[in-house]
């Protein structure tokens, strides 16, 4: 078994105790899968005698050329997208597998794993009803971004950020649940309320972002109707559909409040493994706040396209808030949002 000792619940959160120690069998780790390919048995003592995060991180590092190789050759960068809701489920089921397979305790990660499942079901209908499954489909924002910079500028950023970066984002967003996992070699099997706090918190985020999901979705569903019929759709006022974003519902509280759910789930999974292991802060940290750091980027990007195609949301900028309410949702006049096209959110929320 590849993981550290540990005597104090706290160790469990010590990166210096905890990662460290087994960054060299990242070197060896290609050419020891490659001797084992054909033979099952090696691959099993291999898998248990690795340490999870470590096999983790370098599926993440293996994804990375293949995404790119597969963007450059179809001229479509959205392939990273199509796995956005997919990575992180098996990240989360490998450190499940692993502490079955070592004999660990774990009702913890078996939970976490089933509503990482339940979040990847979500993500996944949202992004497939939007058509991102479809064939030649692209997130909107490649293209423009492709008019902005040069061709061999916009390879340098497909290497750099779209293949690796995304990639590792995606597997560093789970590295609270190996912390997790290393604490369950002391924590046993116990199951404290906070633990049914955390867990019931999260799918409380998953449900959020379902219905403001559901709300966009209703909303430019009618729109579309309205344009291709002129028929106003019912509970649709014909001047929403006119202004073409959404403002009402959730969408009143904020801009983007899928966007919202989808941040705090990796944030209350991160402060699952700070209770756990009695630390107010620990080094798994990195990957929500990159989580955090993208969405700010992608949407800061979305917003300034989508005021260039719809003049009245500088104004719904201005009495509503980016993420966080900042007034009550009567202020704007309760009308509806959404951003370009009938994808609406298909932003780095994954879609991406």
């Amino acid at each position: 078994m590849a993981l550290p000792i540990v005597k104090a619940i706290a160790e469990c959160a010590d990166f210096s105790k905890t990662v460290l120690p087994y960054t060299f069998q990242l070197y060896d780790l290609p050419l020891q899968v490659f001797q084992s390919i054909s033979n099952p048995q090696a691959l099993k003592v291999l898998y248990v005698s690795t340490n999870p995060l470590i096999s983790a991180f370098a599926l993440s590092l293996f994804l990375a050329p293949i995404f790119l190789v597969v963007s450059e050759i179809n001229k479509n960068y959205s392939w990273v997208d199509r796995f956005w809701s997919i990575l992180p489920t098996i990240y989360n089921a490998h450190f499940a597998l692993y502490a079955h397979a070592v004999g660990l305790p774990t009702q913890r990660l078996d939970t976490l794993l089933a509503f990482s499942a339940v979040w990847s079901a979500r993500l996944t209908f949202n992004f497939w009803r939007k058509g991102g499954y479809t064939v030649g489909s692209e997130d909107y924002r490649w293209a423009v971004l492709r008019e902005k910079i040069n061709p061999p500028l916009f390879f340098v950023f497909n290497v750099a950020f779209i293949s690796l970066a995304q990639s590792v984002l995606l597997f560093s967003i789970t590295l609270p649940t190996y912390v997790l996992l290393v604490a369950a070699r002391l924590t046993a099997n116990e199951f404290k309320l906070a633990d049914l706090v955390f867990s019931r918190g999260l799918v409380g985020c998953v449900l959020l972002a379902f219905l403001a999901d559901q709300q966009q979705w209703n909303y430019q569903s009618a729109k579309q109707m309205y344009r291709e019929t002129g028929k106003v759709a019912p509970k649709f006022q014909k001047e929403d559909l006119d202004r073409g974003f959404l403002v009402t519902g959730l969408w009143s509280w904020s801009r983007h409040p899928n966007f919202v759910a989808e941040q705090a789930v990796w944030v209350v999974l991160y402060q699952w493994s700070c209770w756990v292991t009695q630390t107010y802060f620990n080094w798994s940290v990195v990957g929500a706040i990159s989580y955090l750091i993208l969405f700010q980027a992608s949407t800061w990007f979305t917003e300034l396209i989508t005021t260039k195609k719809y003049p009245e949301y500088k104004e719904y900028q201005q009495m509503v808030g980016k993420f966080l309410p900042t007034s009550l949702p009567s202020a704007f006049g309760g009308t509806s949002v959404s951003e370009p096209g009938a994808g609406g959110e298909v932003s780095k929320e994954r879609s991406n």
